[in-house]
């Protein structure tokens, strides 16, 4: 590892800090390593494997075979129970004891994830007879250094922020000589998780954990902490030197080289920002191209919104290894090592000029035996059928060689047109990783979120160090929509080859998808793998459906969709935007002139009976708070006390929001919207309405 780097983590973290650690590894030597990027472009002294424990459905166990896309992993009552061993029968009440996982030898636990599960957990380390946990598994899952740092003297409101990442945790618990886990409970009931635990061969050795350690290692908790909540504040520069500075303006079809290095040296951080007449195209349509060692090829070959996470458009998010700001700045922090040269090339494939802009920063970098190349190369795939009918393997990356992958990202198009979670979801597919040649994944996934570290199809906009969910256009799951993951902690170290899948797998069949991945990795010179060159068809235009209407099925069922200009008084202070975020491609801008102006709703129910209400309501900069009654009385579309913030400073997005079951008589209704206010740097606000929806129970 470079000298510089060992001094700024000693700096950093005192005198254990990477690059300068004393054996044994412990709890403080892996905290270190969650908020260091640089180890990762250098194999490790001591190999190990990264492997995934979790309750995919036990049918897929031949790959292509009839049971491959099976998909009962965790709801409960599966045909085989989603567990490594049953090591006791239920009881009269239904509750048994099941092995989740029994590793030997020296490892590290570093990641769980939990959509909910029901029932207890037991861990037990080394030959230890007593549980090092036994309490609820849910509470373990989500937090596992929350409920083992209490009572160690260890600063517990730390535990709570940045460890825990969405629905999953990153907490990593080192042992010396074995790993068990037993879940006890009832097959029955919900029981969604994943255990990654890394395993070294017997020539590692290891402290194991002891909750005494979140006290002891202190300092290397908050540091951790500290850099994690906010990387692109935080993550420290290695080099003393200023950056070289970067800008081109490109006329169509015309290719420039912005950078050249000679080495050996490495590209520590890479910071572009893309201004054209239209943006968001000239993201896709502007490829970045990033050559090491005067290779054929670019190790990265993106275009370069893509290759920074947030794609398509400027979706500020902040992460260990890339932030992207709302003034389109966008950062990558892998650190690209080189041998002897390293070139930034930029291929515009557009019809538009494009000025870019930047700066890059190097390191002192002395290339060796174990040094790696950066690598993250883009594909498409346009026009894609997505079926829960025919499930579909999506490869991200197929690699002859050796290397370590470090990341993943997803920009999907999905013109699905049901408006509810249940019915938009396109992610039911499971990701299945086969490291050197394995018969059988040793990673093996329960859904795409839960692999991206969230559950239950959420369209939620989320950031964290590890993970995030950038853009989800909605409602529901449709439009366009990005998720990323960077493997840090859990990094797949792979000597002889890497396969990486991810099930395409929608509630609906969904025609016309476009299905965009990059899979980051670096690999020692001599790797090979299944890119192809990037097209310009690849880099078309998208764009989703200008006029569509929604359908009544899968969660909508029984539903009756009134457009909301259909609805409301001639008289009323609104107008029209278009766009096909939109159904029917319009909606209803309502504009109110001061704190509890009213828009009605006027809408006729055929029968009595039980319903539910829907509103589709325009997410946006120059929107503002509602709250809303039926007939008079006061009624909640799950907002907050009533209140619906419908303000987002950098977004545009659809969402539907809905009722609880209530009771309806035949005849009409009114259901009244009442502005509550805006953010002081609305200064006209508008509120967006598409449509309402009434579904009969």
């Amino acid at each position: 590892m470079r000298r510089a780097t060992q001094c700024l983590l000693l700096a950093m973290f005192g005198s254990a800090a990477l690059g300068c650690a004393v054996s044994p590894t412990h709890t403080g030597h892996l905290l270190q390593e969650m908020a260091d990027l640089s180890r990762l472009a250098e194999l490790p002294d001591v190999p190990y494997k990264t492997v995934q424990f979790s309750s995919f459905d036990r049918r897929s166990n031949s790959p292509g075979g009839p049971g491959w896309f099976a998909n009962a992993d965790g709801f409960g009552g599966e045909e085989i129970p989603g567990f490594e061993a049953v090591l006791k029968q239920p009881d009269d009440n239904g509750v048994g004891e099941y092995l989740i996982c029994d590793v030997e030898g020296p490892g590290v636990m570093v990641r769980t994830w939990t959509a909910g599960i029901t029932g207890d957990l037991r861990l037990y380390l080394d030959e230890r007879p007593t549980a090092l946990y036994d309490g609820p598994a849910q509470d373990f899952l989500l937090n596992p250094y929350g409920v083992l740092g209490r009572g160690s003297g260890a600063d517990e409101a730390l535990l709570t922020v940045t460890f825990q990442q969405r629905q999953s945790a990153y907490c990593p618990i080192p042992f010396a000589r074995r790993c068990r886990m037993v879940w006890v409970g009832d097959l029955k009931q919900v029981h969604f998780y994943h255990v990654q635990i890394r395993r070294y061969d017997s020539a590692k050795t290891i402290r194991t954990f002891e909750p005494e350690d979140l006290a002891l290692f202190g300092a290397e908790l908050q540091n951790c902490a500290t850099v994690l909540r906010h990387p692109g504040r935080e993550y420290p520069l290695t080099t003393k030197t200023l950056p070289a500075q970067l800008e081109v303006t490109l006329p169509s079809r015309e290719q420039a080289e912005i950078l050249k290095l000679d080495g050996p040296l490495a590209l520590e951080r890479l910071a572009l920002k893309v201004e054209a007449a239209d943006r968001d195209l000239a993201l896709r349509q502007t490829v970045l191209h990033i050559i090491c060692d005067d290779h054929p090829w670019g190790q990265v070959q993106a275009p370069i919104g893509d290759f920074f996470g947030a794609a398509p458009g400027i979706n500020p998010f902040d992460s260990l290894p890339f932030t992207v700001t709302p003034d389109g700045i966008m950062t990558c922090r892998y650190v690209m090592p080189f041998a002897t040269s390293l070139r930034v090339v930029l291929d515009n494939r557009g019809e538009q000029p494009v000025t870019v802009t930047g700066k890059a920063w190097t390191m002192d970098y002395e290339w060796g035996e174990k040094s790696m190349h950066f690598r993250a190369r883009w594909r498409v795939d346009h026009g894609v059928v997505g079926s829960s009918r025919a499930p579909q393997d999506m490869p991200y990356l197929i690699a002859d060689g050796t290397g370590r992958y470090v990341g993943t990202a997803l920009m999907l198009l999905n013109p699905c047109q049901v408006t509810s979670l249940y019915g938009s979801w396109w992610g039911e597919g499971d990701e299945k990783v086969f490291i050197d040649q394995e018969p059988v994944p040793s990673t093996f996934g329960t859904g795409s979120e839960d692999y991206f570290n969230y559950a239950w199809s959420v369209p939620d906009i989320f950031e964290y160090a590890y993970c995030g969910q950038p853009r989800n256009d909605g409602p529901g799951n449709r439009g366009f929509v990005t998720n990323h993951r960077w493997h840090i902690l859990d990094d797949l170290l792979f000597s002889s080859g890497l396969a990486f899948y991810m099930e395409l797998y929608p509630h609906d069949r969904v025609p016309g998808m476009s299905y965009a991945r990059i899979a980051y990795h670096y690999a020692l010179p001599g790797t090979t793998d299944d890119h192809l060159a990037i097209t310009d068809e690849d880099v078309r235009p998208l764009a989703l459906p200008a006029s569509w209407q929604p359908v009544a099925g899968f969660g909508m069922r029984n539903s009756v969709y009134h457009a909301a200009e259909d609805l409301v008084p001639a008289t009323a202070d609104t107008t029209q935007k278009q766009g096909s975020l939109w159904a029917g491609g319009e909606l209803l801008a309502w504009l109110p002139d001061r704190v509890g102006d009213q828009l009605e709703l006027r809408f006729q129910v055929a029968a009595d009976g039980k319903y539910r209400l829907h509103l589709g309501l325009g997410i946006c900069y120059d929107s503002g708070r509602i709250s809303t009654r039926l007939d008079g009385e006061s009624v909640s579309f799950a907002g907050q006390d009533g209140v619906l913030d419908l303000h987002d400073p950098h977004r545009v997005m659809a969402r539907q929001f809905g009722t609880e079951t209530i009771d309806l008589a035949a005849g009409q209704h009114t259901l009244t919207i009442v502005f509550d206010g805006a953010s002081e740097e609305v200064v006209e606000p508008a509120i967006g309405v598409d449509f309402l929806a009434v579904q009969q129970r």
